[in-house]
């Protein structure tokens, strides 16, 4: 089976994505977990300075899944780079950067020193739900618009733009990305949700509201995969959201994914993506695929 994907103009060796926020910088999780069965491994959301994040509780389990309000905390990218850019290349993996910033100038200063040091591809994080009295920029056509086109201008390397699904209209959102230059859309990210701890009486995470993910996330993100696949059907597509199996690969590709990332599940098993391709390659197998891009779409064309 040849299991190669492609993003736009981005070949993949398989159609798995490792999920930034889930596998750290990259080069702690490649210790720990075998790297081959991805295609690309997203590392977490660096700003242009550090930040420091939320203070303790931040994660919390649900009965499926989790919340988590990390804050994003990061070192910021002029140290990122200082640590990184040494190590992109001995990972055995693409590595791809994830910009987060408060406004425009820093997501184009963080693209940049991404850029410089080596990352295959830059992931704009439009949509992390989980930073203190900031509005989502992937809410705001206009604010979206300008972050991927001042990006997509700076930058060389391949632009993904990762999009929440709290989003009224996700399609739109997608498509003035897509204008602006993002060579594919990342769907999706976190849905904003909450926990009390019922003994204590007080939420279970110090923000109160945070990022829910797991397996219930699915049919959220698939909705979402679907909306854009069918209001933009030449717009590649990242589909990811509650991925445990070879099965759930299959979904999302058929509901017009182009490849697909794995997240919590590395959280329960780091090393989770080894049989989740062995899965989907069995899969494939028994019902005669011979390549990942022959599933894209398929599961809606008669809507």
């Amino acid at each position: 089976m040849n299991l190669t994907a492609s993003l736009g103009d981005v070949t993949l060796r398989t159609p798995l994505v490792a999920a930034s926020g889930t596998v750290g910088s990259v080069v702690e999780w490649a210790e720990v977990a075998d790297v081959t069965p991805y295609g690309a491994a997203t590392a977490k959301s660096v700003a242009p300075v550090a930040w420091p994040g939320r203070p303790a509780p931040r994660m919390t389990p649900t009965e499926a899944g989790m919340i988590n309000g990390i804050g994003i905390q990061n070192p910021g990218i002029e140290a990122w780079v200082e640590e990184m850019a040494p190590k992109l290349g001995t990972i055995g993996v693409p590595v791809w950067g994830s910009a987060v910033s408060h406004n425009v100038e820093g997501f184009v200063a963080v693209a940049k020193g991404l850029e410089e040091a080596g990352v295959a591809a830059v992931e704009v994080n439009l949509s992390c739900p989980n930073l203190e009295g900031q509005g989502m920029f992937a809410l705001d056509p206009v604010a979206s618009r300008d972050v991927i086109s001042a990006v997509s201008e700076t930058v060389d390397v391949p632009v993904g733009a990762k999009l929440s699904p709290n989003s009224v209209d996700i399609a739109e959102i997608a498509g003035v990305v897509a204008r602006a230059g993002a060579d594919w859309v990342t769907l999706t990210n976190t849905v904003w949700g909450a926990a009390i701890d019922i003994e204590a009486r007080r939420p279970k995470i110090t923000g109160v509201v945070g990022g829910y993910s797991g397996v219930a996330l699915k049919p959220i993100s698939l909705r979402c995969v679907i909306e854009v696949h069918q209001a933009h059907p030449e717009l590649p597509i990242l589909g990811l959201g509650g991925v445990r199996s070879g099965a759930d690969v299959v979904e999302y590709l058929m509901a017009g994914a182009s490849a697909v990332g794995i997240g919590t599940a590395h959280f329960e098993t780091p090393k989770a993506g080894k049989r989740v391709l062995s899965e989907f390659v069995r899969w494939c197998d028994r019902h005669g695929v011979a390549s990942p891009a022959e599933l894209v779409g398929v599961g809606i064309e008669e809507i």
